[in-house]
């Protein structure tokens, strides 16, 4: 069985004004205090008025639910204890002048030093999912077949149309937001684990990163788990929607592992196309046309989605995922994409209604 992992962030965020609040430090004490979220599912964030957790490795998208709502659960109680509303939105929709306050870790100080006004502007909260992989070799042999199919999944996660008090015109500003840091974007193609390692290397020797981890390619092989780690997705409104994604992404990470395997060819559109879809999806979500990647066309964005179905549909049959992810597709068809709820919520209530939208679907179950 191919296993998989979700990492998810989210923000702490005022009831009323809806300004990023800097205290996950009491909301970490107060969820500690809990008899089912423990120090181990907690992880500290880039700035303070974010909060990260991790599923366990998972084999059922079943199960990754309902650890992601046990922890949303928990967490929405301790932030209200706290005086604030925890949100699975990937941008904070307003925020305060003046630099906002860090996460107190070495690693962290030095990301600011290296890119301090990038880093000033990280109310960012994105949706990470680690699918396992056989070994490096064949990991790096799949990263490079599933280049073509991330921006459908960039369009598809869009929840952060939101930045400054306005809209900013992307269903996606976080994916926007991204492309401010060095190494962003769809990974290049890469010959074999070894020409993995040496490049990745090069860009670390340079000294314009201070690290691994601020490779902000889309999608990567992790340095600390056996599984190729897909970070092009938003934060998600509902746990729901994190599955989703997640059972899609491990459909096309197993096909593309499958493919690896059987030594068939991969598709290699030029760069320029890749990069221009992705912006395209930011800008779009699924609300309108897309960039086929291969063809460099623009088609309606469900008949990329259909495109991606019948390509990852063997391996959604095989991990018994077909269902879930229909049911979840139609109700993203019915109801939008998080970034459309956002907007529908802010025009019907202002930013009250997009509190009320994020303190609801922090906790909503199917």
């Amino acid at each position: 069985m191919t296993t998989l992992g979700i990492e998810e962030e989210y923000l702490l965020l005022d009831p009323v004004s809806g300004l990023p609040v800097f205290n996950a430090t009491e909301v970490q004490e107060l969820l500690e205090t809990g008899d089912t979220v423990t120090g181990d599912d907690i992880q500290r964030e880039l700035l303070s008025c974010q909060i990260e957790t991790a599923t366990p490795v998972c084999e059922t998208l079943t199960e990754a639910e309902e650890s992601l709502l046990n922890f949303r659960r928990q967490l929405s109680a301790a932030a209200r204890k706290a005086g604030v509303r925890a949100s699975g939105t990937a941008t904070a929709p307003r925020i305060e002048e003046g630099y906002p306050q860090l996460t107190d870790k070495q690693r962290y100080h030095e990301l600011k030093s290296s890119a301090r006004g990038i880093v000033a502007d990280q109310f960012v909260n994105g949706l990470h999912v680690h699918v396992s992989i056989p070994d490096k070799e064949t990991g790096v042999q799949a990263l490079n077949r599933i280049r073509t199919w991330l921006p459908i999944i960039t369009a598809l996660s869009a929840n952060s149309p939101y930045w400054l008090d306005r809209d900013s015109g992307f269903a996606s500003w976080r994916t926007v937001h991204y492309r401010r840091w060095p190494i962003q974007g769809c990974p290049p193609i890469f010959a074999d684990a070894e020409d993995y390692e040496r490049r990745i290397q090069r860009l670390v020797d340079t000294g314009v990163i201070i690290d691994r981890g601020v490779l902000t390619w889309v999608a990567r092989l992790s340095d600390h788990y056996p599984t190729l780690e897909v970070r092009t997705a938003d934060a998600q409104l509902e746990a729901q929607d994190s599955v989703l994604l997640a059972g899609l992404i491990r459909g096309l990470v197993s096909t593309a592992v499958k493919e690896a395997l059987d030594g068939a060819p991969y598709p290699d559109p030029d760069a320029e196309l890749l990069d221009a879809a992705q912006w395209q999806a930011a800008r779009q979500g699924l609300g309108d046309v897309v960039v086929n990647p291969l063809t460099g066309k623009l088609v309606p964005a469900r008949e990329q989605m259909d495109r991606l179905l019948e390509h990852v549909g063997p391996a959604l049959d095989e991990a018994g995922d077909t269902r879930w992810i229909q049911s979840g597709l139609k109700t993203v068809w019915e109801r939008g994409t998080g970034a459309e709820r956002q907007r529908r919520a802010m025009q019907q209530s202002g930013v009250t209604g997009l509190i009320d939208l994020y303190t609801e679907t922090l906790i909503a179950e199917r």
